[in-house]
């Protein structure tokens, strides 16, 4: 199977994320598409607002009309940062019959070079990229130079378009700590998940 990756802190998950992994399943073709909230993003886990329980069952609530869609609560036990390196070698280990693809974004794929160990996120998985505003994509040989690969090593980057939807789980969480509508910024239920348990109220 073609799998996708989608890591991050869903803090809360919105429409953004949703469209961005259906637009990732349907033109990288992909059989499912895993998203992998983190338990201790290395670079937001001062921004992290809701528990990881409380992120991951916002996630299933999300994704339970898609088929194609699964939550993996992969790093919730794992001690230390959620490094993407350390996922990606774990899900290969568990699913060594399927084909991994990151998904990431074209700003974020320029700092892919800077990351906890690169090379081994780019051997164990394809990139399937989303272009951003303002960031071009770089094209194989010039990222396998930035990461410090051979010169016979490559691997797959798959650019894919998406609607640019302006959505932020910051801005999310700002809207709910100040008593303000977040209706038809994520799905119903994960917004009235988010009233039930008072999540976010006082947090931005």
């Amino acid at each position: 199977m073609r799998i996708g990756v989608f890591g991050g802190a869903f803090d809360p998950v919105h429409y953004g994320h949703l469209i961005l992994a259906e637009q990732a399943r349907e033109q990288a073709r992909l059989d499912q598409v895993l998203f992998v909230p983190a338990a201790r993003h290395p670079f937001k886990a001062a921004t992290t607002a809701a528990p990881f329980d409380r992120r991951a069952e916002m996630l299933r609530l999300a994704t339970a009309g898609n088929p194609a869609f699964r939550v993996d609560e992969i790093e919730k036990d794992r001690p230390g940062p959620s490094y993407t390196a350390d996922t990606l070698d774990e899900l290969k280990r568990r699913r060594p019959g399927d084909e991994l693809f990151l998904l990431v974004g074209s700003d974020t794929l320029a700092e892919l070079p800077t990351w906890y160990a690169p090379e081994r996120i780019v051997r164990a998985a394809g990139l399937v990229v989303m272009a951003r505003p303002g960031h071009v994509i770089p094209d194989v040989a010039q990222l396998s130079a930035a990461i410090g690969l051979g010169h016979d090593e490559y691997f797959g980057l798959c650019p894919i378009d998406v609607p640019l939807i302006d959505l932020s789980s910051r801005d999310i969480r700002r809207r709910a700590a100040a008593g303000r509508s977040i209706r038809y910024m994520l799905p119903r239920a994960v917004e009235v998940y988010v009233g039930e348990k008072g999540l976010y109220r006082g947090k931005g």
